[in-house]
This record gives structure tokens, C-alpha cells and sequence, in this order.
């Protein structure tokens, strides 16, 4: 297995997840980070969030360096809170063959507001 990240220089933000087959027995997997950064489509403003990810692997689990570059990606986008949950998950779901995606977007408070957004997706 070759990953395309792990083990070499990276300077760059990525939107490739590198995933691995699933060990044996492995049936949740969840990572947090408070470094997620995005800003506002409309004012410009940069939003800071966390980023809480759940899964249920079936065929494959996310190698954590390719997480951050992929979280990484987001720095210079222009995207609702609510909007980068649904990717998240979306592209989580796509590169994991995952049975159940949970991603939860918690934004730091601006403007006296706090804006929790979640985004599930699950095998039919």
C-alpha cells in the first residue's frame, strides 16, 4: 500500500483522502480538530471552527495526515458552516465506503452566536 502523504514533505493543502483497508474488529473510528478554518461567503469574515468526525468503517478507514491536509483545503473557501458539514460528510462517506458518516461542525462564536451544524450520511 502506497499513500500518497504519509511518510513525505507535504506543503500544501490537499482535497485526497488516502485511506487503508480496515483492520479486523474496527467499527467506530472519530476525529477531532479545533483548526478548521473557512470563512464567509457573504461578509468575507474567517469562521473557526471544530470539526468532529464519526464513522463506521466497512471497506476503509482515513490515514490522519491526508485528514489534515484535507482540512487543510478549506482555509481559502468561501462556505457556510452548514455547507462544509454536508461536504465533509459527503467526501468521508465517498472515500470510506463508510456504513454511517456523523460530521459535526462547531463554530467559535461571533457576534454573540454559536452555530452548531450536522451532517449525516449512512448506507441505504
Amino acid at each position: 500500500m502506497e499513500f500518497k502523504y504519509l511518510g513525505k514533505r507535504t506543503t500544501q493543502p490537499s482535497k485526497t483522502l488516502d485511506t487503508f483497508p480496515t483492520p479486523a474488529g474496527v467499527t467506530y473510528v472519530k476525529f477531532e480538530s479545533d483548526e478548521l478554518t473557512s470563512f464567509c461567503p457573504v461578509t468575507g469574515q474567517p469562521d473557526f471552527s471544530r470539526v468532529i468526525i464519526e464513522f463506521s468503517p466497512d471497506k476503509f478507514c482515513i490515514e490522519s495526515k491526508s485528514l489534515k491536509l484535507y482540512l487543510w483545503s478549506f482555509r481559502e473557501e468561501a462556505i457556510f458552516a452548514e455547507g462544509l458539514a454536508g461536504r465533509i460528510a459527503d467526501d468521508i462517506f465517498t472515500a470510506t465506503s463508510a456504513r454511517w458518516v456523523k460530521v459535526t461542525i462547531i463554530q467559535n462564536i461571533r457576534g454573540g452566536i454559536q452555530l452548531t451544524a450536522v451532517a449525516e450520511k449512512s448506507q441505504s
